[in-house]
């Protein structure tokens, strides 16, 4: 039976989830209650254009309601900053939830479907590079198996940096049943970790005076597009500190994918202006936070035009190389590709690499965690390079409301320390990386699977901080 009805961080728990769990609070009771006309009051008017009053009444009535109260719940994953899928347990059996949230926190989407048993933890250990010679290894070999023993995770590679000194850690495999164990060289998606390099090569050019981040970014924009006087307030700092008022992905996003298992890869500049043209803001530019994915890409797309160069280009030149990160990319060279990871969605079953046009900057890119290592270095270190100075100026708040931002950095409170941060998420890898410079503490995770890092990456803070 399913039901479809359509319509970070001040801790280490985002906002967005947060407000998702609080309406879900409210559907479980309502749910309880056999109250439809409470729960469809909490939709929001996309919702309610998909499906009238009566009819959700009819399906809650007649499918949902003699399945009895909802005796326990649990949260199963959280992704994209957006999506929550939670577990509900009924006295005949279970089923799942997914539930979002639009811009003014009604509801977008409520979807009932049959719960899937998540595949059986692996009773064997996995293999490992942890010699656990140290209490440090010992330390995150029990967090570590947490995460790579589960039954949908395949390999995992660990990158620290405490009190200067470094330390790395793999699990698990390369691609499921080979037996390889990754390596500091073997590469992963990112994801939005990538938001973090844009950050950079925007504070890098304003620092070289070719932009300001108080530019409109009508100013780079054709006659056509900049017309749309919805755009007029919005400022660059804003696409990268996502509050533009910008939606998270433009409407005529999946109308232009050809593959829902590589949803970005025929999205380009002319369909990015199409939406810009008419496009509406869900919010005041500069006034409230939203998470864009289409914001950042924007701002990579200005920022190729400001440059002259490709958004890898920027990154090589900007980043990699004087870092000497060789590993970094949004391409894979023919080698790069033997080192490429098999990629694995939330059920455990391989799944597409990204690929992307235009949004490049918003989750592009790909890297080891020894390249990683290097950059977590130079965020945590202060020099007087062109570079550097860059890096300071991303760490720099530019907001501080509900949640506390630089430039493409998120500010998140574990255990009542601050600590810059990011994750990353695709289809098939999960990224975490976080520092904090008076801790002399920084720490970088890499999966080959889509089950979130974060909890990982959280619990070894707190473990070595």
């Amino acid at each position: 039976m399913i039901l479809c009805l359509f319509s970070v961080h001040v801790s280490a728990q985002s906002l967005q989830q947060r407000k998702n769990d609080s309406v879900f609070t409210l559907v479980y009771k309502y749910f309880n209650e056999r109250q439809a006309e409470s729960i469809y009051g909490l939709a929001g008017e996309a919702f309610k254009k998909q499906l009238s009053a009566e009819t959700f009444k009819y399906v809650a009535d007649q499918e949902l309601f003699p399945l009895g109260p909802i005796r326990q719940s649990s949260l199963i994953s959280f992704q994209d900053n957006k999506l929550s899928t939670y577990k509900l347990d009924f006295d005949s059996g279970s089923l799942q939830l997914l539930l979002a949230l639009d811009k003014d926190d009604k509801l977008d989407l409520l979807l009932f479907k049959p719960y899937k048993e998540v595949a059986a933890d692996k009773l064997k250990p996995v293999h490992t590079s942890n010699l656990m010679r140290t209490l440090t290894d010992k330390r995150v070999d029990s967090l570590a198996r947490n995460y790579i023993q589960k039954g949908n995770t395949v390999g995992l590679s660990i990158g620290i940096i405490h009190n200067g000194v470094v330390h790395t850690y793999n699990y698990g495999e390369t691609t499921a049943g080979n037996n390889q164990l990754p390596e500091v060289n073997s590469i992963y998606e990112i994801g939005s970790i990538t938001k973090t390099f844009t950050a950079i090569l925007l504070a890098y050019y304003v620092n070289e005076g070719k932009l300001k981040l108080t530019d409109p970014i009508t100013k780079y924009l054709p006659d056509s597009v900049s017309a749309n006087k919805e755009l007029e307030g919005i400022t660059l700092e804003m696409l990268s500190n996502h509050t533009s008022g910008l939606s998270r992905l433009p409407d005529n996003f999946e109308f232009h994918s050809s593959d829902p298992y590589d949803p970005y890869k025929d999205y380009t500049k002319k369909y990015l202006y199409e939406y810009l043209k008419t496009c509406k803001l869900s919010s005041t530019p500069g006034e409230t936070y939203a998470y864009s994915n289409f914001g950042v890409g924007l701002l990579g797309s200005i920022l190729e035009q400001v440059s002259g160069k490709t958004f890898e280009e920027m990154v090589k030149e900007v980043i990699c190389s004087p870092l000497g990160m060789k590993n970094t990319e949004q391409y894979l060279t023919i080698a790069q590709r033997q080192r490429f990871v098999t990629v694995y969605n939330e059920d455990g079953k391989a799944t597409s690499p990204w690929t992307f046009q235009v949004l490049a900057a918003c989750g592009a890119l790909r890297s080891t965690v020894e390249d990683m290592l290097l950059y977590l270095k130079a965020n945590m270190a202060q020099s007087q390079t062109e570079l550097s100075k860059a890096i300071e100026l991303t760490h720099q708040i530019t907001y501080n409301k509900d949640i506390k931002l630089g430039l493409g950095w998120h500010v998140i409170v574990v255990n009542g320390i601050e600590y810059y941060f990011h994750d990353g998420a695709t289809y098939g890898c999960s990224s975490f990386m976080a520092f904090n410079i008076e801790k002399k503490l920084g720490i970088i995770v890499l999966s080959n699977s889509a089950i979130s890092t974060n909890d990982l990456g959280v619990s070894l803070i707190k473990k070595l901080q």
